[in-house]
């Protein structure tokens, strides 16, 4: 099987993802702008949570367009990723509502790295089928950010039970270290092609 159904799939659970993230931002009661201020933090949370959400979207469909065809644990893999990614909408909303304590910045650590892993098993199952010579593992090389990753989220983890704001900064940092394009899949199948 193609990626077609595979990518239309995902896609369509990940704008239902974003989806539910913006449905959980309430309109202010309030009138002025001070009526804002108490929902800066769950907006802060909802901007990193759509951050994220578009970098697996992103970088999910640049690593198919290095695939050739689907089996079924790629399948599996796949729906195990979007199960993590469809817990973001709830853990965002509750630490939006909670930025300050600690098991909810650390339980939105925990579905980062659930979901950072759950990413690298795809990838994994992809190179798998396709041998150690496919243009996916050629392209993904040493990938020193998918190593740093999830240690940064491990650390940010502890971090919650001891500074809050360092977790998230840390949560911020690996956004951050994604939002710089990663070309490499895109570097390959140009190199192929030409």
């Amino acid at each position: 099987m193609n990626t077609n159904r595979m990518e239309a799939f995902s896609d369509g659970v990940i704008a239902i993802i974003i989806t539910i993230m913006v449905l959980e931002l309430k309109v202010p009661h309030g009138t002025d702008l001070a009526a804002l201020v108490p929902m800066i933090p769950k907006f802060l949370g909802y901007v990193l949570s759509f951050c994220y959400v578009g970098i697996y979207w992103n970088n999910h469909h640049h690593m198919l367009q290095a695939t050739k065809q689907v089996s079924g644990g790629i399948l599996w893999a796949n729906l195990n990723l979007l199960f993590w990614l469809s817990m973001f909408p709830i853990v965002t909303e509750w630490a939006g509502e909670n930025y300050a304590a600690s098991v909810p910045t650390a339980l939105y650590g925990v579905v980062l790295l659930l979901a950072a892993v759950a990413y690298w098993l795809l990838q994994r199952q992809i190179i798998a089928a396709q041998g150690p010579q496919s243009l996916l593992r050629r392209a993904v090389g040493h990938d020193m950010k998918g190593k740093i990753s999830p240690l940064l989220y491990a650390l940010g983890i502890g971090a919650a039970f001891w500074a809050t704001w360092l977790a998230q900064a840390l949560y911020l940092l690996v956004a951050l270290l994604w939002l710089i394009p990663d070309r490499r899949i895109e570097n390959a199948l140009v190199n192929r092609r030409g």
